[in-house]
Parts: C-alpha cells; structure tokens; sequence
C-alpha cells in the first residue's frame, strides 16, 4: 500500500500537489489535480442528448427534439407516430427521440415523445417522476411525465403527454422545483411571466408578469433560459442577460436588485454561460452564486451573418454572496474562453466541474467553430487565483445541444452535441454526436483506492432510505486504508456528508441542481471492525434548504467521494 499511495504522489507531483491528511490512517493522499479519464460508453444511443436527467432508479431519461427527421433509433414495437402539424415528417415518424439509459447494465432503450421537446425544461416531482414541460410547435404548452420505472425490462414504461397543460408558451423556459414540490416556470422565447405546475385548478391558464425579462432583453433575446436558484431565504435568485434579482414569488414583489456583472456582456442563451448555486453548509446564512463564461455582445449577429465571424467567448466568472446586504461580484478568469459549458457540482462538494462548450461563437446552429475539449474544475474554497485547473481532454466535440449529469458513482455521463438543424453525420465540421461518455474526475482514479470510503448501510443498491426534515440518518461505511494499517493513529477527522440532487441539464443549465453539506453528529468506529465507521447525520431543517424528493448522499474523505452514493427521500 505504502508503495502504492508513493507511486501516485510522485506521479501528482510534477503538476501541484495538495498534500490531505487521511484521518482514518495518518496516510497522505493526492488531492485532484490535472486529469481524469474520458471512457466511451455507447458509441450511439440513436438520439442526441439535448436534454437529460438522472431518476432515482439509477437510469438517465434522455430526449432531443421530434423535428430532426429520422433518429437512428426505432420506436419499440413497430410503432410509428403520426403528427401533421410536424414539420419534418407529418406523414409518419418511426423512429425514437428520447431513450432511457440504464447507468448499471450501460444499456438503452427508445422512448414515446410525439410532441416537440425542442428547447424544453424540466423537474423531479417529490415522488420521483419527472416533469418535463413546453418545447415548440405543438409541444409550446405541453406537460409530460416520465415515472421512474421499476425493475429491469419494463418495456411498459414510457412517457405520458398532457396537451395545453401551461399558461403560455414555454420555449427556452427555466424550471426550479419549490419548496411545496411544484414546478416553477420562468421565461422563454417572447414569454415575459411565470407559471407554476401543476396547478391547483387544472384549467387555469393564468401567468404573472415579470417586467425583469422585459427590461433585460435585447434584439437576440439573450435572456432566454435565465438562471434560476432557491435561495436560502425561500426567494428565488434569477439571472438573466446581465444581471440579477431576488424574487419573492410568492407576493411577486423584487426584494432585492443585484449589481450588473462586470463588463455588462451577457451570459444566457443564446451567449450561454453557465451557473451554479455553491455547495451549501449545514444550516446555512450564506449562499453564493457562481455564473462562468458566455458571449460578447455582438457575438450571435457576427457568427450568423453572411461572412460568419467566431468572436472569442468570453474567459470570466462572476462569483457574488446573494445574502450579503451589499452584494458585489468578484470577477475571475478561467483558463480558457467558454461558451455553451456545462457547471456541474461534483460530490466531493469541494469542485464544480466546467465541461463541453466552445471557445469562441454562441449557441445555435454553426455558430461555434472550436471546441472545447479539456474541462475545467473550480475549487470555491481555493484563495482567488488558484481555483481553476484544466483536466484531461476528450477527443469528442460537444457544443450546441450537449449536456451532462452527475451519475451516482461520480462519473459525469456525458453526452449530446448537434450543431446543425438536422442530424447531420457527413460533411461537416463538427456531425451531429449520438455518443455517450464518461468523466471519470481524478478522485476516481485508483490511486485513490484506498482512501474511498464504502457506505454499506443504507445498502447502496437497495430502495432509497426514507428521511423527514431535521430528522437524523445513520450511515455505515469503511475505509480500505484504515483496514489494512497495522497501527492506527488518531481519530476519523476529514469526513463529511454530501446530499446532492440530480439536475435537469439543458442547454449549459443544470436546473434544479443543489448540494448541501450535512451536519455530522457523531463518528464512532466499533470495536474489532477495522475500517469500519458509523456517522450519524442531521438532514435539513427545512424544505427551502431542500426541497422534497430524491437526492445522493456521499460520505467523503478528505476530497474522495464514497464509491457510490445513496438515494434517499426526503419529504
């Protein structure tokens, strides 16, 4: 082992080494430095992955749009789908547009969507099932459903439409689950209002105003899918363009107007950046908001028009403490340009991973023309200017219309990317993508074997463990260092709780995406079983901290998450 833990810490050394006490061992361990791995998953699944979410059954819905002609994957049974206000094919459709991929078996199978999903928004509900609403054309003010289905070859399960279930029409909308478990809606193409689902009395098709998405569009309504976070406070924290307010929804008053980002350029689609909620402490009076890259002014007009021009994406991240009573951004750079990225909150809740985009264009069809391959990880509670660190690169392009989720294991399932109007394959610079792969981040590597903890209870594998808000939960887990040392010196030390929920991911916007570090009380480890430990944790006080449904709980060591993670339910 000694020989073994050496051998890595060489091998980190030439890059940075941030030396962690292992507290189970006295052992040391590399922290996360410039790698990962990229494994090909499916070399296609038949549908690009435009839009997918991660159910607590372990399996990714995945879905793209019904107007690209023929997928490269057929309708279970025979079946075709007759639609004539489809563009593309209004005499008959055979083919899938949406697939569920089983993560255990890396196995897929098509899904019935046979309204439009084009640039469409989503939700979990509390028991599990994802909502999904709007898209384009007929799919405008549609609501589907997609329960999370039982064991393995239920060929029954599929989706479940609801025609005109929305107020307006909801394209490049934003959804954010409340703290009651309905589905908050926000936006799209023309839509200046907010709706919520379900509603109380189906047949209303009632809207708010929200004069904020009117005043901060422009001629390329660069204020489409804004960015929308729970507040700790229970208001709604949303981005759009340049800027940013605090809602309270429930009396529709703006409680607070933050200061424009630095530079004034703007950072929803079609300049696509990308933002995050930080990992939230055990009762929490602090939260902060994270928004990197997107695009200049100008940039869409330039890469659209005749003589197209790629205008350089843009390099900074604006970081700012939505709770402060004065708040200010405090501006960083990245180590590239990045636009169309994707930030994902991984479970260590140490690093946000940057991954996908482009480095110069916008969002939208050919409008970017370099890739950006190698993904970035951010560290919040690094000290300004060592926060960011380039990791190992992909050799697959994913731009417009890719996307990425946090799987329980801690890969990152990546995949989409369809630059062009059609599925395009030949003849073009960047084809349309049908693969799916997986991120493997450096605490994934096996030097840090010894180190990853095992939950062994609540089983990994089992039905996810009930919880109540405030109420305790015992974890189980081991640590494979701590087992084989012959001494062991001092206490458990670096080990924390993570509960993290899946994200809807769509369009360099993880919706609904949130972390929390939960209050440990007490750490015991039993007479004669080395290795072993018992933690027992304290879940949120509060819906408004976690809103009701299924969430991954971690036990990490130091920066290394549990080799899987375990669902439970919190209601």
């Amino acid at each position: 082992m000694e020989l073994r833990l050496l051998w890595c810490f060489i091998r980190h050394l030439a890059v940075r080494v941030l030396l962690l006490a292992c507290a189970f061992a006295g052992i040391v361990a590399p922290a996360s430095t410039a790698g990962g791995r990229w494994d090909l998953l499916q070399r296609s699944i038949g549908v690009s992955a435009m839009h997918m979410q991660l159910l607590h059954n372990d399996r990714v819905i995945i879905f793209d749009r019904t107007d690209f002609g023929h997928s490269n994957l057929s309708l279970p049974g025979g079946h075709c789908r007759v639609n004539p206000r489809e563009r593309a094919l209004p005499s008959g459709d055979c083919t899938a547009h949406s697939a569920e991929y089983d993560v255990a078996s890396n196995s897929f199978r098509p899904l019935s969507v046979f309204t439009d999903t084009w640039c469409s928004s989503g939700t979990v509900s509390p028991d599990g099932t994802l909502v999904q609403t709007g898209g384009w054309n007929d799919g405008y003010r549609n609501a589907r459903t997609m329960p999370a289905c039982g064991g393995a070859g239920d060929e029954s399960c599929d989706w479940s439409e609801k025609q005109d279930a929305l107020g307006a029409n909801r394209w490049y909308a934003t959804n954010q689950i409340l703290p009651d478990g309905r589905a908050f809606i926000v936006g799209g193409r023309r839509q200046f209002s907010y709706e919520y689902y379900p509603k109380a009395d189906p047949s209303d098709t009632s809207v708010v105003h929200m004069p904020f998405l009117e005043q901060t569009k422009d001629t390329v309504l660069n204020n489409l899918y804004p960015f929308v976070h729970l507040n700790i406070d229970g208001n709604l924290f949303i981005f759009a363009n340049n800027r940013a307010i605090l809602l309270d929804y429930k009396r529709n008053t703006v409680v607070r107007t933050y200061p424009v980002l630095a530079g004034g350029d703007p950072r929803n689609y079609p300049s696509s950046g990308s933002s995050v909620l930080l990992p939230l402490e055990p009762n929490p009076t602090e939260a902060e908001v994270l928004v990197c890259g997107g695009a200049p002014k100008g940039s869409y007009h330039s890469s659209s028009s005749t003589h197209a021009h790629f205008v350089p994406a843009l390099a900074t991240c604006g970081r700012i403490k939505i709770t402060d009573a004065s708040p200010a951004w405090a501006v960083e750079t990245m180590p590239s340009p990045r636009v169309m990225g994707d930030m994902i909150l991984l479970p260590n809740g140490a690093e946000v991973a940057i991954i996908n985009g482009a480095t110069d264009g916008t969002a939208g069809w050919d409008a970017a023309r370099t890739p950006s391959y190698a993904p970035v990880i951010y560290r919040p509670d690094h000290s300004p200017g060592d926060r960011f660190e380039q990791l190992a690169a992909t050799g697959t392009a994913r731009m417009y219309h890719s996307s990425v989720v946090l799987l329980r294991d801690g890969r990152l399932l990546v995949g989409g990317s369809n630059p062009h109007a059609y599925y395009n394959f030949s003849n073009v610079g960047f084809p349309t993508e049908l693969s799916l792969q997986a991120f493997s981040p450096e605490y994934l590597d096996a030097c840090n074997d010894m180190l990853r903890p095992r939950i062994l209870h609540p089983c990994p594998n089992g039905a996810a463990a009930s919880v109540t808000y405030g109420g305790k939960m015992k974890l189980k887990f081991s640590v494979p260092a701590a087992a084989s040392e012959r001494r062991r010196r001092g206490g458990i030390g670096e080990v924390s709780v993570t509960m993290v929920a899946p994200s809807f991911t769509t369009h360099s916007f993880a919706m609904n995406q949130r972390l929390l570090f939960l209050e440990a009380t007490k750490i015991t480890a039993p007479r004669g079983r080395a290795g072993k430990y018992h933690v027992s944790v304290r879940m949120p006080g509060t819906a408004v901290l976690a809103p009701p449904g299924y969430y991954m709980v971690f036990v990490v060591n130091g920066i290394v998450p549990s080799e899987e993670g375990v669902w439970v339910h919190i209601q």
